[in-house]
């Protein structure tokens, strides 16, 4: 009976804290009527800026890139952009949102699937289009999300969407892109709260983790080369990996355990991508070689090694790039969906720590569509992809100048209120009329 009650207080409490957050900004409609910006400072994503320039699309496709003093005739709607910016729309790699609502609530919750081995578990069908936290993404110009499992050996898959949508089906734009991993980790820690000493020490059970992988993925292979009777969905879910449709997301930061991964990798023919990567810049030759690119996580961060510069978080983002490494920026940790939306102020950091401005960019623009297998219809303002563009005030890696005046998902004119911007409304002059 008192579980009951519980069971029924939790249940209460849950639908007091979501209130109406399932109800966000009805989304935009399809483009109907051209329309043409001029005059505004555009910043193409592949570190190409153009002064003065004029941006055309029609029918959520861009039509026209190029500079305002072309001879050719303005299309639509005419937007005068004089002293303002042009981004893409910013991607967000590796990030939860729509999976989770209140972290405090579990019953709002669907990041992780019970289990090890998962797959076979898709991220984008527990997304969840009308989160307060995915609206609030809008106003700083992120429109474009790889919705990520979490947990386990072999987390499910991802899959890249929009952010104004009824639903996953109208929020897809690529459907299960690559499945996600936690690579073993070498260095174990004692648990410090049960008295243990807390030094690393060698994990002992490593290599017989790896040796495990191994073993999973050729299990998988002789599966999918036989009869494949009886069914098994766990090991089908891995043909997407063999053939190459999907790419292999690894989670992890050590020297060893990146190497490990790419070995891994190499071994079997996959499409590897590394997230996180602390210690990749140490054996970035190694990546470059192998085609292997890098999802950092934000730069707001405590560095993780113990003898890690104090700066470290910052400028690690700039020793990746300067050997070539292909690099984009992702969310982990706590608070990561609320912290999304600051994914820009993320790259400006970068930024500011040795990168040029549009290089950094790129990290959250192209590098990010590349990664993600996207960049023939996003990353970039290009004629023929998706006008997934914004208008801003001033600089947009910048808090000060991150101000959006009109934004485009698909050449819809998207709403940028939110639940936080009818709250700072709401409250702006509370002091003013007492």
């Amino acid at each position: 009976m008192k579980t009951m009650k519980k069971q029924l207080i939790y249940s209460v409490l849950f639908f007091f804290l979501i209130g109406n957050s399932f109800a966000q900004q009805t989304p935009a409609s399809k483009q109907t009527k051209a329309v043409s910006i001029e005059g505004a400072t555009a910043h193409l994503g592949d570190g190409t800026v153009i002064n003065n320039s004029l941006i055309m699309f029609n029918n959520g496709k861009i039509t026209f890139v190029g500079s305002a003093n072309a001879k050719i005739a303005r299309q639509g709607r005419v937007i005068n952009a004089k002293g303002k910016h042009v981004y893409p729309g910013f991607i967000a790699s590796n990030t939860t949102l729509g999976l989770g609502e209140i972290d405090a609530v579990k019953a709002s919750l669907d990041v992780r699937e019970t289990g090890r081995m998962n797959p076979h578990v898709r991220s984008l069908i527990a997304y969840n289009a009308e989160s307060k936290v995915v609206e609030s993404m809008r106003p700083n110009g992120v429109f474009i999300g790889q919705i990520t499992p979490r947990g386990g050996t072999f987390s499910g898959t991802s899959s890249i969407v929009q952010f104004d949508a009824w639903n996953w089906e109208d929020a897809a734009i690529k459907v299960d892109d690559g499945i996600h991993m936690n690579w073993p980790r070498s260095i174990t820690y004692g648990r410090w709260w049960l008295g243990e000493d807390p030094s690393a020490k060698p994990n002992r059970n490593y290599t017989k983790n790896v040796n495990g992988l191994n073993n999973y993925i050729q299990n998988a292979k002789n599966y999918l080369n036989s009869s494949k009777s009886p069914k098994n969905l766990e090991l089908e879910a891995l043909s997407g990996l063999l053939n190459g449709s999907k790419k292999l997301y690894v989670h992890t930061h050590g020297e060893k355990e990146i190497t490990d991964a790419v070995l891994f990798a190499k071994k079997f023919g996959f499409k590897l991508v590394i997230v996180g990567g602390d210690d990749s810049y140490k054996i970035a030759d190694l990546l470059v070689q192998n085609n292997v690119p890098v999802v950092l996580e934000r730069a707001h961060r405590i560095p993780s090694g113990d003898d890690s510069d104090y700066d470290f978080s910052y400028k690690l983002a700039k020793l990746l790039l300067d050997k070539g490494v292909l690099v984009s920026v992702g969310m982990d940790g706590q608070m990561e969906r609320m912290n999304t939306r600051n994914l820009p102020f993320y790259v400006g950091t970068y930024a500011a720590h040795g990168i040029d401005k549009e290089i950094a960019l790129k990290m959250i623009t192209s590098n990010a569509a590349k990664i993600l297998g996207v960049d023939d219809i996003v990353g970039t303002l290009t004629v023929g992809k998706d006008a997934t563009l914004f208008i801003s005030e001033g600089d947009a890696l910048d808090m000060r100048g991150n101000n959006i005046s009109e934004a485009f998902i698909q050449g819809r004119k998207i709403s940028l209120e939110t639940h936080q911007t009818k709250l700072w409304k709401r409250y702006a002059n509370k002091y003013k009329n007492q």
